[in-house]
């Protein structure tokens, strides 16, 4: 895949958005733009283990669907899904009906509850784990780091799943704890605007 593609009005873009019609949006409004909402954290770390095995593509195009299911990822809620919650999920053909993940993520959301009583709240804990961005590889040429192999081990060490270090790594650059943009792209500068304008949670 070439790193740039042009884009409909003329200006480069990083080249996997080229892949998808729905890409190009999700790439100049969402990707790479810092977040900070710990609902939309979790929304993203929970979508990331359904990717698992999957495209995200198949993900984002369901990612609606996710969000009606799982109570708009309002984790409190989550965290108190019974049998009969994941019994109803599985039988959503509007989602992946993977069993393992849809527990993953009431379980998740029961960790997140944790984290966050004793942190004060998931961004602050997970922007701890932002890398300096001059000791980091070329963007997109890698598929984890230090970092990401660092925040995937403590939160398996939380009990957390579906959390591996290549998947905390994606979650990594869709939420802006590191522009994985490409140097040529428009949409770069932007993000970087908006990187040094955010305010790193807990600090």
């Amino acid at each position: 895949m070439s790193a740039t593609i042009v884009g409909p009005d003329g200006k480069l873009r990083c080249g996997w958005c080229g892949s998808a019609p729905e890409f190009l949006r999700y790439h100049d409004t969402e990707w790479g733009f810092p977040v900070s909402d710990d609902r939309r954290l979790f929304e993203k770390l929970s979508l990331e283990g359904f990717q698992s095995g999957l495209s995200w593509r198949t993900i984002l195009a369901k990612r609606e669907n996710f969000r009606a299911a799982f109570h708009d990822f309002d984790f409190d809620r989550i965290a108190r899904f019974t049998q009969r919650d994941i019994d109803r999920l599985l039988k959503n053909e509007g989602i992946v009906r993977h069993r393992g993940k849809i527990e993953a993520v009431i379980n998740n959301a029961q960790r997140a509850r944790e984290l966050v009583k004793r942190e004060g709240s998931l961004a602050a804990f997970i922007w701890r784990y932002e890398p300096d961005m001059k000791q980091r590889a070329e963007p997109q040429t890698a598929s984890t780091s230090a970092e990401s192999i660092a925040l995937s081990k403590e939160l398996k060490k939380q009990g957390w799943k579906f959390v591996g270090p290549t998947t905390v790594y994606a979650f990594m650059q869709a939420m802006g704890l590191i522009d994985d943009h490409v140097e040529d792209c428009a949409v770069r500068a932007k993000v970087e605007r908006a990187r040094k304008s955010f305010r790193r949670p807990g600090r």
